[in-house]
């Protein structure tokens, strides 16, 4: 007589294995929300700036940094930028190059991904969060800086030229789009950490347990798709989602070259001087997700390469990158919710 399989498993997972995932996602997280809380309240200026804003009212707000030390020169040499990117425009409707717009828009683009801002911080935390070679790494800084540069042409193109909207209109539009970046960034981290969560808590449980006896490891039908299909679905799904979040939210000065060009009649040189902003970015936060590779690939070198000690150690530190995208989304939202509200 033969019998048939049954199409899922029948075991459920251990209540005890997921009680120890949950419990490892919450200290993971409320340890990073506790190191930033410690960061913020150590660096925060006696009193706060207020938000920099566009000249022309269309824009984001941009992280504000003390108005001393390094937080001063950061604004100082943003607002030099600024006005050297509008001289530019100037130069180049009264017949000037526009290379020089170009060179300038592609210097800016390094020092602002260099400054305030999240996107290299998402960048290099899900490198670190995940099994990411260093080519990737580049190719999602540079993905991330392109979808920045098309966000900030759409809002100031189709918003100004197409439907001639004003800047409040402009400004609210380019809010939903902070909002919706920020709460896709939050989904994210939430889904990291309590995938990392497991890992830790698999690893753990084989550390202690070599042969894996006793291990629930799942079902051991194959389903369709295959695990492999649906591992690759999973990955492209992150990586989408990651280049939208560090992405979606444009650049300050992609918007102020933007409106000031269409203020100008020469709306092509702003859209050029804006994917040459891209470029500078995509560098600046590629070097960083460089760094941030180098580090995981030398604190496994550290911790004995691919033993048990080794999976352990960096299954915590991809947990507590996980739980930093997550803190880092959740503040974000926060963030911009009461800043709206007040």
């Amino acid at each position: 007589m033969s019998v048939t399989a049954e199409p899922f498993p029948l075991k459920p997972a251990s209540t005890g294995r997921i009680y120890l995932r949950l419990g490892l996602a919450v200290l993971a997280v409320g340890l990073v929300a506790g190191a930033a809380v410690l960061l913020a309240w150590a660096l925060a200026p006696a009193a706060p700036t207020p938000p920099l804003r566009s000249p022309f009212g269309a824009g984001v707000r941009e992280a504000a940094p003390s108005a001393t030390g390094l937080g001063g020169y950061i604004l100082a040499v943003q607002g030099s930028f600024y006005r050297s990117l509008q001289a530019a425009v100037l130069a180049l409707k009264e017949g000037g190059g526009l290379w020089p717009l170009v060179a300038l828009g592609l210097a800016y683009g390094v020092f602002h991904a260099a400054g305030p801002g999240h996107g290299k911080a998402v960048i290099a935390a899900y490198l670190v969060a995940s099994e990411r070679a260093l080519l990737k790494g580049f190719a999602l800084s540079l993905a991330a800086a392109l979808v920045q540069a098309g966000v900030a042409v759409l809002l100031v193109g189709v918003m100004a030229v197409v439907l001639q909207a004003t800047s409040a209109a402009i400004g609210r539009v380019t809010g939903a789009v902070e909002l919706a970046s920020f709460a896709l960034l939050a989904l994210i981290g939430l889904v990291l950490t309590w995938r990392k969560a497991g890992k830790l808590a698999g690893t753990a449980a084989l550390a202690r347990n070599p042969s894996g006896a006793g291990v629930v490891q799942g079902c051991d039908h194959v389903h369709l798709p295959p695990p492999e299909v649906l591992d690759r679905m999973t990955r492209w799904r992150e990586i989408a989602g990651v280049v939208l979040a560090a992405g979606s939210r444009p650049c300050s000065g992609a918007m102020v070259v933007l409106v000031f060009a269409l203020a100008q009649g020469v709306f092509a040189a702003g859209v050029a001087a804006t994917l040459a902003m891209a470029l500078g970015t995509a560098l600046t936060t590629g070097i960083i997700a460089a760094f941030a590779v180098f580090a995981k690939a030398i604190a496994l070198r550290l911790a004995g390469g691919r033993g048990a000690g080794g999976a352990m150690t960096i299954a915590l530190v991809e947990l507590l990158a996980a739980a930093f995208v997550l803190v880092l989304g959740a503040s974000l939202l926060f963030g911009f919710w009461s800043t709206t509200a007040s």
